[in-house]
């Protein structure tokens, strides 16, 4: 099975990195394949709402100007996709959410390419905000018929400098339960993902 995290901070080393390095190890001790991307501070549009990709149904987005095509390759062959992001004025930084909605609208666009597939995020804040990132992210999971698993606590990480969540020991003790509960999850569903009902017309 295949996790893939991908990480809404430009900074590199960075606590949201931290923290889905953390969430991704008890997956790989399961035996997943596991990969980490990078989308923060990198070139990345937000959706233009052309609904080209109705139009096309080919698995993409009409914009070739960012890299984003080759991330939803990634995403349609996952079992599990894990989003971090900073708290960026209580929101996901805006690679991410041009991420969100691409990947939303594409996904919809083919099928409900997202359909059936385990959704974790993960946020990492200094003090105040991350519900609301992590609500911004859910929010895409939930109306794509994804499943997304609960941990000890929401998911997030404390800390404003390069590492500091490393001395958020609640906060990785919740990562690191994360992938493993993802790991449980994904285990039980594939099996049976093939049934998983799509909505009535």
């Amino acid at each position: 099975m295949y996790a893939l995290a991908i990480n809404g901070s430009p900074r590199k080393g960075g606590n949201t990195e931290i923290l889905l390095e953390t969430t991704l190890e008890p997956l790989t001790e399961a035996g997943w394949e596991t990969e980490l991307i990078k989308v923060g501070g990198k070139p990345m549009h937000g959706c233009m709402a052309c609904y080209k990709c109705m139009e096309n149904k080919d698995n993409k987005c009409v914009l070739k100007t960012d890299n984003f095509n080759e991330i939803f390759e990634k995403i349609s062959r996952a079992d599990a996709i894990i989003l971090g992001s900073p708290t960026y004025f209580t929101d996901v930084s805006a690679e991410l959410k041009a991420v969100l909605d691409r990947t939303g609208i594409v996904s919809i666009a083919n099928g409900q390419v997202l359909r059936g597939k385990i959704g974790a995020a993960v946020v990492a804040v200094r003090r105040g905000g991350a519900t609301h990132v992590y609500d911004t992210i859910n929010h895409m999971f939930l109306m794509s018929q994804m499943i997304v698993p609960g941990s000890t606590y929401w998911n997030m990480g404390y800390g404003r400098e390069k590492g500091d969540v490393k001395n958020d020991a609640e906060g990785l003790r919740n990562m690191n339960h994360l992938g493993m509960a993802i790991a449980w999850l994904g285990k039980a569903v594939k099996p049976h993902i093939s049934s998983y009902p799509a909505p009535r017309d």
